[in-house]
């Protein structure tokens, strides 16, 4: 796996890279945002670590155009512990979290994790591939939401999360079911991250109605009138 390491202190990134390395992974280390930015046509990561402070733009910057122009997995690998860096970083786009300092086991099995949820978001193309609920559209083969005609971009999790709630509208899905299905087998993370991923979704769609809380028990997909 071809992964981009987002860093300014050198020394940090050395660790990574050595971490890296030695778990047969492909690293390549740029200190700077619009460094990464270049990187993403040049290198072609199949994953990228994104450090928050940067010295030319802020990490946070570096993600959202990452995202405009790649659905590249993103973790973030940042000193910043506050919940809600956490939570800007998951709306904007980012598929995971990780707070400095970090042991590399507990870094390469996040790695691990993000890369085999992105690969089994990738749908079948014996499968239907269309849906359409009112002005939403989902195309499963194509990985593409649109509102209205609009194209909506959604990072890899928001989609397979938004593919997983339509699969039975008006069905009430519990917390721990969609953690279990859509993130993965054993996840053992904050459910904050699910609230997170749901609140990118609807601002995105611009209708909360689109994913329906229901109190204590999750979340429906729903279709607003």
């Amino acid at each position: 796996m071809r992964i981009l390491i987002v860093e300014d202190d050198p020394s940090v990134a050395d660790g990574i890279i050595d971490g890296l390395e030695s778990a047969s992974f492909h690293a390549k280390h740029v200190g700077t945002g619009a460094e990464a930015l270049r990187a993403i046509g040049e290198f072609d990561p199949e994953l990228v670590l994104l450090d928050l402070g940067l010295p030319d733009m802020d990490g946070t910057d570096v993600c959202r155009q990452l995202r405009k122009i790649s659905q590249v997995p993103i973790i973030v690998v940042s000193a910043r512990d506050e919940e809600i860096d956490r939570v800007i970083a998951l709306e904007i786009g980012a598929d995971d979290y990780v707070v400095k300092p970090f042991g590399m086991r507990e870094l390469i099995a996040r790695i691990k994790a993000v890369a085999r949820r992105s690969a089994n978001s990738e749908p079948s193309t014996a499968a239907m591939s269309e849906r359409e609920f009112g002005p939403l559209r989902i195309d499963t083969r194509s990985i593409r939401v649109s509102m209205s005609g609009e194209e909506v971009h959604l990072t890899p999790k928001e989609f397979e999360l938004l593919v997983y709630l339509s699969d039975d509208p008006g069905a009430v899905h519990r917390r721990t079911d969609i953690l279990h299905d859509v993130w993965d087998t054993n996840w053992y993370g904050t459910t904050k991250t699910l609230d997170a991923h749901v609140a990118a979704i609807r601002k995105k769609l611009g209708n909360s109605a689109w994913i329906e809380s229901v109190r204590g028990v999750g979340f429906r997909f729903g279709i607003p009138t």
